[in-house]
């Protein structure tokens, strides 16, 4: 047998391969650390800030568990319990005998322990258990500790769960059976290629660690993602408004303006022709807009709440029906941009503007005194750090964000990255919903310090008055638009029964849709896919029960998505079935810009890095 058909047969690595790669780390880790050096040099060393207010939180959490001993001395005896019987199972599978059932299971749709070696050996359905087992009893010591506050509780069930999520046995390669598997397979090249992506992404992050979710060259806007065609027909400073071309004959003929969050790129409603809400509401005969924001930089700094609303919001309205000639809208606002529409209706009911026919509501927070698990990133320490951090630039990174969101859910969006990216040593695999993810935007200083003082901090919007802008008190109890809220139940940004609670606050007819899945896969559920479902409690309707509990009660679910039902909602309205012919973006009022997706949405904080190295 020659010398290469034994190195195949022993799946050797190749060691021009070894070279390159090892070279490739050598040098990126040489520049990183010079480039690190310089940096502290530069900016000197300053003590870390708890801005989260953490460490106390957790001097609070011992001083309360010391003063109960009875209940650590019980937690200790149930997790000795448990061990025991987990050696006694272990030790009957060992020897071949069919155990009772296991100790500690995954939660369902936990995915990682979904190989099949975490249950079928021993050693690893040990190691499994074993961490099931200890941060069960983890978590039961800390939740619940009697003596503090409730926002003190959530924080430390938020940060125990994160070093719960951490230690989880998947994250190590000796303790990873796919990973141990691939190392013995590869040679322990995968793990040299995890390390360059490693380096790679804190390259990428300019000293800080920026996960890549997904591989951000497969995706092309216009070409695979943002898709619909139509054009731009206006633009200012802070926003371009896209209408689409039609796809039916006749349009309704009340326009549908689509009002984006600010903190996301638009697409998200507009992935793929086969999830697109957007494809889906033009093929169904609405004349759709919507908004695309700008990506901010420092010379927006000033931009306030108020200019997002004058100039945004408000003037989008202006734009629709100036360029369609007619005299209302039909409204809908995603997340942030449905608190900015929410915003403006009331703007506009105090200014006696009647130009809204319906305002359609996704994941909208009004009332925000439950943001849930957000709330720990938003009190009054960690907003003076985010406003101090804010001056120096003009702007909030949209990374920062980014990493906040993906820490309510770091199993799936961290965790598992780590997995596949560092210890697999494989790239990411190119999905259009991460890659959207991923596409972070920045926030004016001015306008996001605003908006988390007096929605989150204060929850002064819900309050008659309780804020005011363009000289105008806002007071939503005074906005009697009929409102479609749709909210999901699994939702861990905007948790349905706060944004239950904000639906009840204008004092026009109300319908409230709770959905199926999450924040996301929730809203963008195109009825082809049949999936999720959604409940409807029709005896509510324009007098929604106090409770959110009282509302699903009587609810009654339904099948498939609630776009169907959203539609036969807006077009039910009075004029709501209106025909007119079909609106071409070219026979409007307004001139053609460009072609969509238009170039505020192209702008990417990525690849502008790339650009400047």
């Amino acid at each position: 047998m020659s010398q290469q058909n034994e190195n195949q047969g022993m799946n050797l690595p190749n060691p021009a391969e070894m070279a390159k790669t090892y070279a490739e780390v050598a040098q990126r880790a040489s520049r990183l650390i010079t480039q690190y050096m310089e940096k502290k040099a530069k900016d000197g060393v300053e003590a870390p800030a708890d801005e989260l207010g953490v460490a106390k939180a957790f001097m609070d959490l011992s001083s309360r568990l010391m003063a109960n001993p009875y209940k650590m001395a019980q937690t200790q005896m149930n997790m000795m319990w448990d061990y025991f019987s987990l050696w006694q199972n272990t030790s009957m599978k060992m020897m071949g005998m069919p155990g009772p059932n296991p100790v500690a299971a995954p939660k369902k749709g936990d995915n990682r322990f979904k190989d099949e070696d975490w249950e079928q050996h021993f050693l690893f359905d040990f190691v499994k258990q074993s961490y099931l087992i200890t941060a069960r009893h983890l978590h039961d010591t800390v939740a619940d500790t009697e003596g503090l506050d409730e926002a003190t509780q959530t924080k430390v069930n938020f940060f125990t769960r994160q070093y719960i999520d951490a230690l989880s046995p998947s994250n190590f390669a000796l303790t990873n059976p796919e990973v141990f598997r691939e190392t013995v397979k590869s040679h322990g090249q995968n793990l040299i290629k995890g390390l360059n992506n490693l380096l790679h992404d804190v390259e990428a992050g300019d000293g800080q660690l920026r996960i890549r979710m997904t591989d951000t060259s497969a995706f092309e806007m216009g070409k695979n993602v943002a898709t619909t065609q139509g054009k731009v027909i206006f633009q200012n400073e802070l926003f371009q408004l896209i209408q689409y071309n039609p796809t039916t004959p006749e349009q309704n003929k009340k326009p549908f303006l689509i009002v984006p969050p600010w903190i996301n790129k638009y697409y998200i409603l507009d992935l793929r022709e086969k999830n697109s809400m957007v494809k889906w509401a033009t093929d169904q005969g609405h004349t759709t807009f919507i908004m695309s924001w700008i990506n901010p930089d420092e010379k927006l700094a000033k931009l306030s709440f108020e200019n997002y609303l004058l100039e945004g919001s408000l003037e989008a309205i202006n734009q629709v029906c100036a360029h369609t000639g007619e005299d209302s809208v039909n409204l809908a606002g995603y997340c942030l941009g449905g608190t900015l529409t929410m915003t403006t209706l009331a703007y506009m009911a105090a200014k006696k503007d009647k130009r809204a026919n319906s305002a359609t509501f996704f994941t909208t927070m009004l009332d925000f005194s439950d943001p849930g698990e957000l709330g720990i990133f938003l009190d009054e320490g960690a907003v003076s750090g985010l406003e101090k951090r804010m001056a120096e630039k003009g702007f909030l990174e949209g990374s920062e964000m980014a990493g906040t969101f993906n820490m309510l859910r770091a199993n799936d969006l961290i965790w598992s990255f780590v997995v596949n990216n560092y210890l697999m040593g494989k790239d990411p695999f190119p999905f259009d919903l991460l890659y959207w993810n991923s596409d972070s935007t920045r926030m004016p200083a001015a306008m996001h310090s605003f908006y988390l003082r007096n929605m989150y901090l204060g929850n002064l919007l819900k309050e008659p008055g309780g804020i005011t802008l363009g000289g105008v008190k806002i007071d939503i109890s005074k906005v009697k638009t009929p409102c479609y809220f749709i909210s999901t139940i699994e939702d861990h940004i905007a948790p349905w029964k706060s944004t239950y609670m904000g639906a009840r606050l204008p004092s026009g007819n109300t319908k409230f849709v709770l959905g199926g899945s999450g924040h996301i896969a929730g809203i963008v559920n195109p009825p082809a896919a049949n999936k999720y479902g959604f409940w409807t409690n029709d005896a509510t309707d324009g007098n929604l029960p106090e409770s959110p509990d009282d509302f699903l009660a009587g609810a009654t679910q339904n099948a498939g998505s609630w776009w169907t039902h959203w539609n036969a909602w807006v077009t039910g309205l009075p004029g709501g079935s209106a025909k007119v012919k079909a609106r071409k973006p070219e026979d409007g009022a307004l001139a053609v810009i460009e072609d969509a997706p238009g170039s505020y949405v192209k702008f990417r904080l990525d690849a502008q890095k790339k650009e400047n190295a």
